[in-house]
């Protein structure tokens, strides 16, 4: 026997002791003996289900000017709230909500919160028990975390057909800077970033949850960021909107909204001790050119040639975003600063003056 012929013959030895002894065992299992790995999907598929269950697809005003008119929600009561993002599909006071069965019903808008963004409708269902998200079991997110993206983006389900999924992570939890069209965005709070392409037309309104189907905020709109001139995809902390939901929903009175901004910054730069390198072109990396002796940065622990990255979780873009993010801010509060020294990110602690023109001593 030639060596060629003798190695064939091992091997389909090989393969028939693989067969014996590997495979056929396993073939005979019964469904119950069978690898746990074989029905892990099921839970998993069971879970997505559920979660469709409890997001709407939203029907309006709009077709005119470039406005769509659909939209996506999602149910926080058993009874048929729906929150969903202020938006002109509800101009008309009632918009036609459908199910994830295809159910079709006339909500009626109850009331919103233009400054966060947000609406509550309710339907009338004859169900007595509505699948919904519990605000209750809602999650805060992280860098990092994985994340789902539920939304009736493109009109892609009129009836009883899923809207869309998709996944994507949490880049980063920062404060709102963007515009629409010639319009700056109503919200300016926090916002979970997400690294996937979530806020499509007809996205706005729907559900961000974790893997696992716990709520974890609401997608906002197309967004044009004005600093970087690049698409935003983001969704409002559902922390920063569960009292008002609630408020909404129990008919108490909302709290009276902030008094608009005169536009005029409550501090420079320089009322915090801090003196930025000459801001020559649009986006002027954010470091420090000196800091004034006894001032609240210097007390801070901020040097020269630091490069200032966050100031309470939201991302600082440029020289101009930093003095816009420390004009806002209210006197006497205790804001956290994160800056870039040679190759280490430091936390440090920065208390803003009484009044502007002052420095600490």
């Amino acid at each position: 026997m030639s060596v060629r012929a003798r190695s064939i013959w091992i091997a389909r030895v090989i393969a028939c002791a693989c067969w014996a002894f590997l495979v056929r065992p396993a073939l005979a299992q019964t469904p119950a003996e069978r690898p746990a790995t074989v029905q892990s999907q099921a839970p998993a598929d069971e879970g997505l289900d559920r979660t469709l269950a409890k997001v709407v697809k939203i029907f309006g005003s709009g077709g005119m000017g470039g406005l769509e008119g659909y939209g996506s929600g999602f149910l926080v009561s058993s009874s048929g709230h729906v929150v969903t993002v202020w938006s002109h599909l509800i101009d008309t006071g009632e918009v036609s909500v459908v199910l994830n069965d295809g159910r079709r019903f006339v909500a009626k808008f109850l009331k919103g919160d233009t400054s966060r963004d947000l609406a509550v409708l309710k339907i009338e269902s004859p169900d007595a028990e509505l699948p919904f998200f519990d605000l209750r079991e809602s999650a805060e997110a992280t860098p990092g975390t994985r994340v789902l993206a539920y939304s009736n983006m493109f009109k892609v389900a009129t009836g009883d057909e899923p809207v869309s999924v998709v996944h994507g992570v949490i880049s980063v939890r920062t404060r709102l800077s963007g515009r629409r069209g010639a319009y700056r965005a109503a919200y300016e709070g926090p916002v979970y970033v997400v690294d996937s392409v979530t806020n499509n037309p007809g996205a706005a309104g729907g559900a961000l949850t974790t893997l696992d189907g716990r709520l974890v905020g609401m997608l906002g709109r197309e967004l044009l960021n004005s600093e970087s001139n690049t698409w935003v995809n983001y969704a409002v902390p559902i922390s920063e909107l569960r009292g008002t939901i609630e408020d909404i929903m129990a008919g108490r009175a909302l709290p009276a909204p902030k008094p608009a901004d005169a536009g005029q910054p409550r501090f420079a730069a320089l009322d915090f001790g801090l003196v930025l390198v000459p801001d020559v072109v649009y986006r002027t990396p954010a470091y420090v050119e000196a800091v004034v002796s006894g001032s609240a940065s210097a007390k801070a622990g901020i040097h020269a040639e630091d490069l200032i990255v966050f100031v309470n979780d939201e991302l600082v873009q440029s020289n101009r975003s930093l003095k816009t993010i420390l004009g806002r801010q209210e006197p006497g509060e205790l804001i956290h600063v994160v800056v870039r020294r040679k190759d280490q990110l430091m936390p440090l602690e920065l208390r803003v003056p009484d009044r502007a023109g002052k420095q600490e001593r």
